[in-house]
């Protein structure tokens, strides 16, 4: 079983969190920006189930020159049931965003 999770909107930050609500399989992450970032870093980030001590930042990207991040992870980012990903950027300069993060049930 495949799922998506989306997040868009024309101003504010990307806050989005992937909850699949099982063990699941980071696919892809792409976000795309009406232009380019302006400031501040992007970060991924796994809010682990087990507890804060496993916390870990997974992908962090400076936005500044980008309108398009695609990341696929070379080896499969596996999460327990309960792991949720969250994904955060300030947007200061209130661009336009999509967010799709692309997951599988393991």
């Amino acid at each position: 079983m495949t799922g998506t999770a989306r997040a868009t909107a024309a101003t504010g930050a990307i806050a989005l969190t992937v909850d699949p609500g099982r063990a699941w399989q980071l696919e892809e992450i792409r976000v795309h920006l009406s232009a380019a970032g302006g400031a501040g870093n992007l970060t991924v980030t796994l809010d682990a189930n087990a507890g804060s001590a496993y916390d870990a930042v997974i992908l962090t990207q400076d936005m500044t020159a980008m309108t398009d991040l695609v990341y696929a992870p070379e080896r499969p980012l596996v999460f327990e049931s309960g792991d949720k990903l969250v994904i955060a950027w300030a947007n200061a300069s209130n661009r336009t965003y999509g967010v799709e993060v692309k997951h599988k049930a393991v």
